[in-house]
């Protein structure tokens, strides 16, 4: 399904819709269309294709900052599906400090695993299992929850993503 990033007018992500979405706000005339995707929505008078990036005609106030709820895809994304200890392929997340033996169930504390290390430390601690983190786990970057919400960032988004983070 398509998915179109949705800027505010100031340029700043504050959403992702799908793409259907993004064309009505666009027929509407609520938005401005940056970038369109490969697909296209037709019908018997008309084809239009599908926005991929569209910019708001207002500016909405945004009261917060938005950021990724601590999950299990949100981890993955952080870590690039990759475990946090060999570098193989991620299969499931591990505490570094096990909620047994009473760690958190925080950013600083959730990295992605593979099913072999997971299954090697079990419940216990980094120092008595023999395995090292490649680098300390912390809350993620300011724009992961775009990848979150849409799965996979496209080519046509990251000038705005990058443009944020400048």
């Amino acid at each position: 399904m398509a998915r179109a990033l949705v800027l505010n007018a100031t340029y700043e992500p504050i959403g992702v819709v799908s793409g259907r979405r993004a064309l009505i706000l666009a027929l509407a005339e609520r938005v401005d269309v940056l970038s369109e995707s490969d697909t296209v929505y037709s019908s018997a008078d008309l084809a239009v294709p599908v926005p991929s990036v569209v910019r708001l005609r207002y500016f909405v106030k945004v009261p917060y900052k938005r950021t990724a709820p601590l999950s299990r895809r949100a981890v993955f994304a952080r870590d690039r599906g990759k475990c946090q200890y060999c570098f193989r392929q991620a299969e499931s997340i591990d505490h570094v400090m096990p909620r047994s033996k009473g760690g958190p169930h925080t950013w600083e504390n959730v990295v992605a695993c593979c099913r072999k290390c997971n299954t090697s430390k079990g419940d216990r601690l980094l120092d008595d299992c023999h395995l090292s983190l490649r680098a300390p786990p912390k809350a993620p970057t300011q724009y992961v929850w775009v990848k979150v919400a849409a799965g996979a960032i496209p080519d046509d988004w990251t000038p705005y993503l990058d443009r944020q983070a400048a």
